[in-house]
């Protein structure tokens, strides 16, 4: 017997993404089903690329960001739409109205800081290499959307994130 383990003709990480991201897809309808309000503390931070087919984010965001950015899910969201590969949200960009649509296959990661809950996803366009940027001092990555008092940026400690990285052996 070979001590290496052969190469799956089963695209596992495939498959356990995409189940992975329809979890994303489920919540966010529970969401529209319980009329588009966040029951209790529970807010989203949903991180996607910009440049990544079938995503439609104002070109002034795009310019801004990109190769990824984060979107918060909390007080001010509207039209909220959930569909089997993509959703859509209104939401407020320096008090500019704008609607997004983020394909479930652009989101690379989603996390509900009320409960430390978290998942992170790989990227599933090969070519989609990050764009060289200049190292902004005052950009933390993610994008505050007009938030009421008390909200907070997410730690990134890694606490209750689940990683799915699969590396075959070759």
């Amino acid at each position: 017997m070979s001590d290496e383990t052969p190469d799956s003709l089963i695209p596992y990480d495939a498959i356990v993404q995409e189940a992975l991201r329809a979890v994303v897809g489920r919540v966010l309808g529970e969401i529209v089903a319980a009329g588009s309000e966040l029951p209790g503390n529970h807010h989203f931070y949903i991180t996607f690329k910009t440049a990544a087919p079938g995503v439609s984010i104002p070109r002034s965001l795009s310019e801004r960001f990109p190769d990824e950015m984060t979107i918060v899910l909390q007080n001010k969201f509207w039209d909220l739409k959930v569909e089997d590969d993509h959703f859509s949200v209104g939401l407020s960009f320096n008090q500019i109205p704008a609607t997004l649509v983020v394909p479930y296959a652009a989101i690379t990661q989603f996390v509900d800081p009320a409960v430390d809950f978290g998942l992170q996803f790989q990227a599933t366009v090969a070519d989609m290499a990050p764009t060289p940027t200049d190292d902004p001092d005052n950009d933390p990555g993610i994008l505050e959307v007009e938030q009421g008092e008390g909200a907070g940026v997410a730690k990134d400690d890694g606490s209750n994130v689940v990683t799915v990285d699969f590396v075959r052996k070759k």
